[in-house]
């Protein structure tokens, strides 16, 4: 289940974030150009970044891109099993993208700089702003398998232990109705 519109950037973004988000930088500091959500009950996450446009890579390949960089800064081993499709802009409330896409891959990345390696499902969203020179980049981090001697097996053993909503994992569906949501309010923020 979503909330309703949740400001991002001080409010020139919104976004349906699913129930159970805890804001991240309630905790520890978040560069200015993130918004970073954890699930509060497993080790879900869901990052929010602005990038900068990368004019050098086709639209097409643009979400592969992003996954490929995001799994050399995570050090990730084994990045693949990547499947990217065309969001619809029709379907979409930010309406100030040239295009929108949608990539499913897995990293086996460590948390902490951890040795223990998590697989993780990542589910990529990219909205490509070139009029702002902006590549807005939406992850959600979905744990298939967390080793036992990671940092995250605690939390992830005790998904669920509060009962209710919120400890109900977030799901794909969530993301995708987060991504639909997604709305700028202030271009300003951009420059």
């Amino acid at each position: 289940m979503l909330s309703d519109a949740h400001p991002l950037f001080g409010g020139a973004m919104s976004a349906r974030i699913p129930h159970g988000a805890q804001d991240v930088s309630e905790l520890r500091e978040v560069p200015d150009n993130q918004e970073v959500f954890a699930h509060r009950h497993t080790d879900q996450s869901l990052v929010v970044e602005l990038l900068e446009f990368q004019s050098h890579v086709e639209d097409r390949d643009a979400a592969r891109y992003h996954f490929d960089d995001l799994a050399g800064s995570n050090e990730a081993l084994q990045p693949g099993g990547t499947s990217v499709a065309p969001l619809p802009r029709s379907q979409l409330s930010l309406s100030e993208c040239s295009s929108a896409w949608l990539l499913d891959g897995a990293q086996c990345v460590s948390k902490f700089n951890e040795e223990a390696r998590n697989t993780v499902t990542v589910h990529l969203g990219l909205f490509r702003l070139p009029q702002f020179s902006t590549d807005v980049l939406v992850t959600f981090n979905d744990p298939l398998s967390i080793s036992p001697d990671s940092s995250s097996s605690t939390s992830s053993s005790t998904s669920g232990a509060s009962g209710g909503q919120a400890a109900e994992p977030w799901t794909v569906h969530d993301f995708h109705r987060l991504l639909h949501s997604f709305t700028l309010h202030d271009p300003a923020l951009f420059g």
